[in-house]
Parts: structure tokens; C-alpha cells; sequence
């Protein structure tokens, strides 16, 4: 008999696991309700959520879709929720949120399961910092 792979989602802009575990990644939203949407019905053995995913974009919809599943007694098997942020504020009005339908959450801001990456690491664009430029013209 031969052992499954856990099944495990990280929503988070920028941060990947650090010990290169598998797992299916999205970088927004958008695409975390997508790939959430896919476990509809099935187990899923971990979620990782970060509030803040860059520009104007936050976790809100994924968490509003498994609110709404739960209200409609459709609950996400989920075995647990990890929210990684570090965003105090957003990461207690998560679990706060989560809790009330029966989601098992655990709060771990500055997990080192989850860290910074190099772009080969990832295999995808990591954002440049933007670098002054000199005025130009006279000294």
C-alpha cells in the first residue's frame, strides 16, 4: 500500500515553504479561490493563508467562500487552517472568522515553515525593488 501525499494549499504573495514540501501554491485571491474551489467535497490536509497578497488584494474572498460554504452546510473538510501572516489585525479577525464555522485554525505568524525564496527556488519572478535614480542635470 503505498502512501498518499498530503494535500496541502498555500495562498501567500511572496512566501513558499522553506523545506520545499509539495504543495499547490497560488499568489492571489483570485487564484486561491480557484484552487480551493477544486477541493469542494474532498479532504484537504492543510490551508495556509497570509491576509495580505500585495496591492490592494487581501485573503477576504477565500475566506468568504469557505464562510459561505459552511453556512450552507457544505463545510470544506479541512484538517487545518494555518495563518501565517504578519498582519496581527487581519490574522485575528481570520481565525475569529474561520472559528465560528468549525474550521480548526491555528494562528502561527513568523512560521518558519514558510519563507522568502530566490527566484530559482521558485521558479517564478520575485519582485525588484525599485531604485532611485539621480536627478539629472546639473551638480
Amino acid at each position: 500500500m503505498t502512501a498518499t501525499s498530503p494535500r496541502i494549499i498555500l495562498i501567500d504573495d511572496l512566501r513558499s515553504f522553506v523545506d520545499g514540501r509539495h504543495a499547490e501554491v497560488a499568489r492571489t485571491s483570485a487564484a486561491g479561490a480557484v484552487l480551493l474551489g477544486r477541493y469542494q467535497g474532498q479532504r484537504l490536509d492543510e490551508l495556509w493563508l497570509d491576509h495580505d497578497l500585495g496591492e490592494d488584494d487581501t485573503i477576504w474572498p477565500v475566506v468568504e467562500i469557505l464562510e459561505r460554504a459552511a453556512f450552507e452546510e457544505h463545510r470544506y473538510d479541512i484538517g487545518v487552517i494555518n495563518i501565517h501572516s504578519a498582519n496581527p489585525a487581519g490574522s485575528a479577525k481570520m481565525a475569529q472568522a474561520l472559528r465560528h464555522w468549525g474550521y480548526h485554525v491555528r494562528v502561527v505568524p513568523g512560521s518558519a515553515d514558510v519563507g522568502y525564496l530566490g527566484e530559482s527556488a521558485l521558479n517564478e519572478p520575485q519582485p525588484v525593488p525599485r531604485r532611485l535614480s539621480r536627478p539629472q542635470g546639473g551638480r
